[in-house]
């Protein structure tokens, strides 16, 4: 134990105590100090600290440690350096910020990933990235930064880069059978910064919207966080029940749906259902965000048309990212309009939530126009394939119950099971599946279970955390 160094004496900061070794540096521990004895009123204002070469003296330190403490507090206000007549306590404190640290809430208090942190088993979301193309990816970055550098400099299209809009026509015509020109496609900062442009473009504040129940919960959060009320409608095997959706909000503004797969069952969107919500929307003048949610990864040999590709009324607006296919890294996705919001929504681009690094957007345009992401989606769904049948062989002893979900997997388990504790747990295990029942919206609909996805291959396999999450669900299971 580091011994512990006091002031002496009757000095205001006699009770300050110093501790060498700590992790924390003796300047940082003095700042801190003086800052709690302000605060608390122990140094009131205007009180004259002792001189730097005074107080190094008594606590057995140097003059510049004290010096440098001092320089820190006089930066955050709490000090005053009057030259030779000495240092003073500020007549008035600095301001703090309401609440404190206990009040703080996450980002995602629903959540079990967090942010910057690299991925974990079973954690749904995340591409793998040992599948990413990294050199070629960087050869093109590289070229895109020469020939940046060299173009004269000039405020970027707020709607995103031309070229990769223009890539993106080709390309959503040929992979998800959506027609569109350049000017109905607005490049966003993923998910999140398209349901933003929504909020600002739309007016939807105070209204109702339908949303899948299970669905995303991220997507309930933004819903609520744009103040309309999220109305939970069923899903069965052909997709969202759009007659519920009606009997439960004949008025609701708008429909949020993942048509392609699902979110978190895995089901693809029936012709029959797709035609259902495209009337509705259409007779009702009502608008449709589809959330092309792994639209480009689903099973089998040729992924299913974007529902936009079927909206001749011009009600559906479709939401795509790079995220699940490319790295969430990048943070980037786009927006197709119908033709007759294109000019509202260019406005609030413009105005309040312009695109970002023209840079990044040219050089995803050339990995787009020269077939590298053609190739990439091909080779991902390969290795997605072979990686959730190894997860599935892996699991099924354990776990009979086994549901497929597109490229995930659905655990279920016995009622009132605490999924979300058994969640928690495994992260300390190096996993993180997702727990089902936060997919739910109605508490009486809830079901217990596990949601895993296949993109992470840990080192090992499979196998060994097949065994440890069974050990997480069986302690949870005999817990009273």
């Amino acid at each position: 134990m580091p011994k512990n160094e006091s002031l002496t004496g009757p000095s205001p900061l006699s009770t300050l105590t110093l501790q060498r070794g700590a992790s924390r540096g003796l300047s940082e521990q003095l700042r801190l100090l003086i800052e709690q004895a302000i605060s608390e009123g122990r140094l009131q204002p205007g009180t004259r600290l002792p001189s730097c070469r005074d107080l190094a003296a008594q606590l057995g330190v140097a003059r510049g440690t004290v010096r440098a403490s001092y320089d820190m507090l006089v930066d955050g206000q709490f000090l005053q350096a009057r030259g030779a007549a000495g240092t003073f306590v500020s007549p008035l404190p600095p301001l703090k910020p309401a609440g404190n640290d206990a009040n703080c809430k996450s980002l995602h208090p629903d959540g079990i990933e967090e942010y910057e942190a690299p991925p974990l088993t079973f954690q749904m979301g995340i591409p793998a990235s040992d599948a990413f193309p990294a050199k070629v990816w960087l050869r093109i970055l590289q070229r895109q930064t020469r020939m940046q550098v060299s173009r004269p400099a000039s405020y970027p299209d707020p709607r995103g880069s031309l070229a990769l809009r223009q890539a993106l026509v080709a390309y959503l015509a040929v992979a998800r059978g959506l027609r569109c020109q350049a000017d109905q496609i607005i490049i966003t900062s993923g998910y999140a910064g398209a349901m933003g442009l929504i909020g600002l473009a739309m007016n939807f504040q105070g209204k109702k919207a339908w949303l899948e129940d299970p669905g995303f919960w991220v997507a309930r959060r933004a819903v609520e966080a744009l103040h309309v009320t999220p109305v939970a409608v069923p899903v069965d095997a052909e997709g969202l029940q759009v007659a519920t959706g009606i009997s439960r909000a004949p008025d609701a503004a708008f429909a949020l749906v993942t048509p392609g797969q699902q979110a978190p069952l895995g089901i693809t969107m029936s012709l029959v259902r797709r035609h259902e919500l495209l009337n509705w929307a259409s007779q009702e003048q009502r608008w449709i965000i589809e959330d092309d949610y792994l639209g480009e990864l689903q099973p089998g040999n040729r992924a299913a048309p974007a529902l936009a590709a079927l909206d001749s009324e011009g009600r559906v607006l479709h939401i795509g990212t790079f995220s699940k296919t490319l790295t969430p890294q990048l943070r980037l996705g786009f927006m197709v309009v119908p033709p007759a919001l294109t000019t509202r929504f260019g406005e609030v681009c413009a105005l309040l939530a312009p695109a970002s690094s023209g840079l990044l957007h040219n050089a995803v345009a050339e990995f787009l126009r020269d077939g590298h992401f053609m190739r990439h989606l091909r080779r991902m769904k390969r290795v997605y394939h072979e990686r959730l049948e190894q997860m599935i062989a892996a699991l099924h002893p354990h776990f009979p119950d086994l549901q497929r979900a597109g490229l995930a997997v659905i655990v279920r388990l016995p009622a009132g099971t605490p999924d979300e504790a058994i969640a928690q747990q495994a992260v300390e295990w190096g996993m993180a599946p997702s727990p089902l029942s936060i997919w739910y919206q109605q508490a009486g609909q809830r079901g217990a279970g596990l949601v895993l996805g296949a993109a992470h291959l840990p080192r090992e396999g499979y196998a060994r955390s097949a065994e440890r999450l069974k050990a997480l669900v069986d302690a949870q299971a005999v817990s009273p």
